[in-house]
């Protein structure tokens, strides 16, 4: 498949139009290549991981975070000179699909609210879910729908907080959820960001969620949070995000004549325990 055929593809599910004004998404790092025939997706564009893919015969990685997210000199030996060295020796392209990706409830990143079967609220508009913040608007299966950060949805049964726990077990990656607030008996109204959505917790209440799912959640959120915030991590769930972008990926160009071969490179969290305690 043609370089440019492939980024446009990539684009009808992260528009740059919908990104954030302060993110870089798009081509970080070009190819003199025409055609494409192998891509690779990942989370975070470190070495290991573009490593890991030139292996496999990767011809252009897509990532979810940027590079960088301002431009800079490759002048000191570290991880962001590495990059480049494996991207310029293989001739290898680099995309990142960041804000653009999170700012898409209709794909990828709104994977948690589907495996929850979270539902529009009363008098919302559409089948997809209300965003927290809108960033803009863009044309899916036909129609118009609103884009931004977070989303809040119905649940289709009230949920006890042990039930929610299990719910989101399988995909917490045996991250320990931290909970700031105290959540209700029955959870009716959840809201969802993957990554760092903390700063969306006055629209999710003034939403009437019982709780946001978030990562990164600090000291001080903690303390003057407006609704109940479970901190899942800002790996787990975008790690999710983005094994089910390459799978889209897969069955959209996989099959088709000069398709392209995709595949994922799991990354791994960079915050663990220290050790393990014998339950």
């Amino acid at each position: 498949m043609r370089f440019a055929d492939l980024v446009r593809v990539i684009e009808t599910t992260a528009p740059l139009s919908i990104a954030a004004a302060w993110d870089h998404s798009g081509i970080q790092v070009a190819t003199r290549r025409g055609e494409i025939s192998r891509l690779a997706v990942c989370l975070d564009p470190l070495p290991c991981h573009l490593a890991s893919a030139l292996e496999q015969g990767a011809e252009m990685i897509l990532s979810h975070h940027p590079l960088a997210l301002e431009p800079r000199l490759p002048d000191r030996a570290d991880a962001y000179h590495a990059a480049l060295s494996l991207l310029f020796r293989a001739d290898a392209a680099l995309y990142a699909a960041h804000t653009s990706l999170d700012a898409n409830p209709a794909g990828p990143v709104g994977w948690l609210g589907r495996e929850l079967g979270l539902l529009p609220l009363e008098g919302a508009s559409g089948h997809v879910l209300q965003v927290l913040e809108p960033t803009g608007s863009m044309t899916h299966e036909g129609r118009e729908i609103a884009c931004g950060f977070g989303v809040v949805g119905a649940l289709p049964t009230a949920l006890t907080p042990e039930a929610l726990a299990h719910a989101l077990a399988p995909w917490t990656g045996g991250v320990a959820v931290r909970l700031a607030g105290r959540l209700p008996e029955r959870i009716r109204r959840v809201a969802v960001c993957p990554g760092a959505g903390v700063s969306l917790a006055a629209e999710a209440a003034a939403y009437g969620a019982d709780v946001l799912i978030t990562g990164d959640l600090k000291h001080h959120q903690a303390l003057e949070a407006p609704l109940p915030i479970l901190d899942v991590g800002h790996f787990s769930l975008e790690e999710e995000m983005m094994r089910r972008f390459a799978a889209d990926l897969g069955r959209a160009i996989g099959k088709t004549p000069g398709g392209v071969s995709v595949c994922f490179v799991p990354g791994r969290d960079p915050l663990r325990p220290l050790f393990s305690v014998a339950g």
